[in-house]
């Protein structure tokens, strides 16, 4: 695995990275940087989308305050209720492995904070 250049290096990236590692398998030629989604360039979605994000919540004690996997990933299976979509779960939205690293250092998601910081940077 490459790691782009000033990428943390701390203990919580470390346990990050090594859960991705196991939840997801991680690319070996593909470089990972703080903006690398983990739902398009590493492909999560579904089953394994709710998985991870458990772990990480058991794991790190995140507080999941507003998260809604719906911004983020393809629901498992057929859902009855996307004929009615909540506003802003139209298209998905990236969520970087940066996103998970503030959240796990905040102990707390909050959305708009997260993506605020993530993805303007």
């Amino acid at each position: 695995m490459n790691l782009a250049p000033n990428f943390p290096d701390d203990h919580a990236m470390h346990l990050l990275m090594q859960l991705l590692h196991e939840e997801l398998g991680l690319p070996e030629r593909k470089t990972i940087s703080l903006t690398t989604s983990i739902n398009f360039d590493l492909g999560c979605d579904g089953a394994d989308a709710r998985q991870l994000m458990e772990a990480l919540e058991e794991q790190f004690a995140i507080d999941f305050v507003d998260y809604d996997a719906y911004r983020y990933f393809q629901p498992e299976g057929f859902d009855v209720f996307l004929k009615r979509r909540a506003k802003g779960r139209g298209e998905k939205v990236p969520l970087t492995i940066g996103m998970l690293y503030q959240a796990i250092k905040a102990q707390r998601w909050d959305t708009q904070e997260l993506e605020n910081i993530c993805l303007n940077a």
